[in-house]
């Protein structure tokens, strides 16, 4: 299948784009830098830099869409906040816009989203596909970028929502923690009874790649494991991991100071249950923090 990738460049698509090869689609990556995509992959995908390098009669067999600036990566003012928001909402509706002028539809769009589409929230209620809202702005956020997404199915193109937690991989959100913890000064943030929904890399890439050609996906799911842990637990079975004390806390005030509101993202959370995935019949191969984190940082050891 022919497949078009967008944020083919960043954490998730770094991995997923050779999972994809190795089954044998034909991958062509949207990039803002041609340079770094040609870096990453070689001449193994075709890359573009502007959506009207698709012709009107070009078939793509699927869209996989994981453009966005990092949620976390920069202190939350009003202006970054419109950035985040942009960054999702208009690559979508800009890949909606090339579903209308294909001669012939794409079977299949797979978008980005997130858990904060529950809303970041001090309870420890399970949610699953279902689950309450609370409306704040990462709903907010989510909702709209799913809106955006949702409208290619009046073009009959069967849309996947992808409502990611933390991944756990080379890269990401790990290997902002791993330095302090490797030295035995990680520890959990705050009061640390807040939920992480996370995923291992391998179970993310491989359901992505499961929607491309399984008719039965639509509609949203978690990608979280079925396990999610509070932030003690994280902090504890990380530092366990790498044999080192667990005693540091993080203040609040100290991530106040980092990231503005977007502090709420790390101080509160998500209980999320991967109900959908469960209920299609799929296997995680990591189901548990520990072995996931033993995955991840093995090879470095």
């Amino acid at each position: 299948m022919k497949v078009l990738i967008s944020g083919g460049t960043g954490f998730i698509g770094r991995h997923l784009i050779p999972r994809l090869l190795d089954y044998g689609h034909e991958l062509v990556v949207l990039a803002r830098s041609e340079t770094k995509a040609r870096e990453l992959f070689g001449a193994s995908v075709r890359v573009i830099s502007d959506l009207k390098q698709i012709a009107s009669d070009e078939w793509l067999g699927g869209i996989i869409n994981l453009a966005g600036e990092g949620i976390a990566d920069k202190r939350w003012s009003e202006e970054r906040k419109q950035a985040l928001i942009d960054s999702r909402i208009e690559t979508t509706a800009d890949l909606v816009s090339l579903i209308m002028r294909l001669e012939r539809n794409p079977e299949v769009m797979i978008s980005g989203s997130a858990i904060g589409f529950y809303g970041c929230r001090a309870d420890d209620l399970q949610l699953d596909e279902r689950g309450e809202i609370i409306d704040d702005y990462t709903h907010r956020l989510c909702k709209r970028w799913e809106s955006e997404a949702l409208k290619a199915q009046s073009m009959g193109v069967r849309v996947c929502l992808i409502r990611t937690g933390v991944v756990l991989g080379d890269g990401g959100a790990l290997a902002k923690l791993l330095p302090a913890f490797k030295l035995g000064l990680g520890g959990p943030v705050a009061r640390g009874d807040q939920w992480m929904s996370w995923i291992h890399m391998d179970d993310q890439i491989e359901v992505i790649s499961m929607m491309l050609t399984h008719p039965e996906f639509h509609g949203a799911y978690n990608l979280t494991a079925p396990e999610a842990v509070t932030n003690n637990t994280f902090s504890k079975t990380l530092a366990g991991v790498l044999s080192r004390p667990c005693w540091l806390r993080v203040p609040a005030v100290v991530l106040d100071l980092m990231l503005g509101e977007g502090s709420e993202l790390l101080l509160k959370g998500q209980r999320v249950y991967p109900k959908r995935l469960l209920d299609a019949g799929y296997k995680f191969a990591y189901p548990d923090l520990t072995t996931a984190l033993n995955q991840v940082l093995e090879p470095a050891d």
